[in-house]
């Protein structure tokens, strides 16, 4: 079945990775760039996120490792560790049967010494974040006059790391090496990249690269007033109950802000952010991986690497900046052929915006409808409920005291509990929205 790898130029001891990993149909960006790379070309290749770059890179970089020579022969830079641990899990898994090949992940946000010690065994493939890679070579820590061949994945996201910390690293590496560009879309200050630091007679290739929506992902906005956001938000959170998504924020305060909102009304979430320590980043991954919470808040960067294939929906609570980072967040969900929806959520001042989106990016958004205010306040009420049962008993309060709450109702059954109250909380949420709206002033 591997045959199409096959045909290719992908070695045997890597078809038999690729069978245990049930990876039998090459994508469009793998058939295009696999053969480019086991030639002797530069490649600038460009394919949405979730098309299998990391194979299309990885699969001929590992065949084209020389394992008798102990030295770095392919540095691959990334914008952030979580991208770097996943692209560093992916070879490692690919070079299952290529035992003589080995691969260090040596990024930011962990201590340094033991990736310094790692480096003094025999290393052929560094998976590295710039900045500490920059680090790695201002202590004398690292190598890198025979590396032939490097590769600037999610070049895109990198632009601005970049800018300071390329120089300084190109100035290590031969000046006869091969350079291999990834990207997910292609703005202004990556086509400079191209030109200063890849080979004029570079062969760019695109793929998959028709539009965002024949990628499975159904586009839609919401329109909404500032005071109903969060209403609106946890609705539509309530509907996807036990599905897995995404949330993203324009800053991490907004992002610790939501997580709080979320927690307080039991939703099953975690945030996200670059402020947040490597340890408890890697812990909430790793929650989110392995299902044990299934909304994720994150800011653009912080989510990096998020390759989890049952995303079912992601949602835009603040309008992105860029176009890219819209191409990157929505890339989150429908991976591995899989549906999925992007929720963007509106003020009416920004509704003009969309046709721009739809413009750039190839895209159609359709409207998603808002929810009644009667639906709203019966979610509402339903999140009270919920966070009553998941309210922890508390064991401080005098039994005395207990008792005199039990006599007031002692008479009343489980039902006429439940009814009196739920007429109370809805009578209560009634009074608290007319205390929220403005008063109109009328004229004489």
């Amino acid at each position: 079945m591997s045959k199409q790898f096959a045909d290719l130029g992908i070695q045997e001891s890597i078809l038999k990775a690729l069978d245990g990993l049930k990876i039998v149909v090459p994508t469009e960006i793998q058939q295009k760039v696999i053969p480019l790379l086991l030639s002797n070309t530069d490649v600038v290749g460009l394919a949405k996120t979730g098309t299998g770059k990391t194979a299309a890179f990885g699969l001929p970089l590992l065949q084209l490792i020389d394992s008798k020579i102990n030295v770095i022969q392919v540095v691959i830079l990334v914008p952030t560790r979580e991208l770097g641990h996943q692209i560093f899990s992916n070879l490692e898994a690919f070079a299952k049967y290529l035992p003589e090949v080995s691969i260090a992940e040596t990024c930011g946000g962990i201590p340094i010494k033991p990736q310094i010690e790692r480096l003094t065994l025999p290393t052929h493939i560094v998976v590295a974040t710039p900045g500490r890679l920059i680090d790695l070579i201002q202590r004398k820590a690292i190598v890198l006059k025979e590396t032939k061949f490097l590769v600037l994945d999610e070049a895109d996201e990198m632009v601005s790391i970049l800018k300071e910390s390329l120089d300084e690293i190109i100035a290590e590496l031969p000046k006869n090496r091969r350079t291999f560009l990834f990207s997910a879309t292609m703005p202004g200050n990556i086509k400079q990249l191209i030109q200063n630091y890849l080979n004029k007679n570079v062969v760019q290739v695109s793929a998959d690269m028709q539009t965002l929506g024949n990628q499975g992902i159904d586009h839609q906005y919401i329109v909404v007033d500032p005071i109903e956001k969060l209403d609106v938000l946890m609705h539509f959170l309530t509907s996807k109950d036990g599905e897995r998504g995404i949330v993203f924020c324009k800053t991490k305060a907004a992002v610790n802000k939501l997580a709080k909102n979320l927690a307080i009304n039991r939703f099953s979430s975690g945030a996200l952010h670059g402020s947040l320590s490597q340890g408890i980043r890697d812990r909430i991954m790793e929650q989110f991986r392995e299902g044990h919470i299934n909304i994720l808040i994150a800011t653009d960067l912080a989510s990096r690497g998020i390759d989890v294939k049952e995303i079912s929906y992601v949602v835009n609570y603040h309008l992105p900046d860029t176009y890219e980072n819209y191409v990157h967040r929505s890339g989150r969900t429908a991976r591995a052929g899989a549906k999925g929806l992007s929720l963007t959520v509106l003020q009416q001042e920004e509704v003009a915006e969309i046709a721009e989106f739809e413009k750039e990016l190839g895209i159609k958004f359709n409207k998603f409808q808002k929810p009644s205010a009667e639906n709203i306040e019966e979610n509402n009420t339903l999140l009270w409920a919920k966070q009553i049962f998941k309210t922890k008993p508390n064991h401080e309060i005098s039994a005395d005291f207990k008792n005199k709450i039990k006599t007031v109702f002692h008479h009343l059954t489980k039902d006429e509990l439940i009814e009196k109250l739920l007429a109370n909380q809805l009578l209560q949420t009634k009074a608290d929205s007319n205390r929220e709206k403005p008063v109109k002033k009328f004229k004489n």
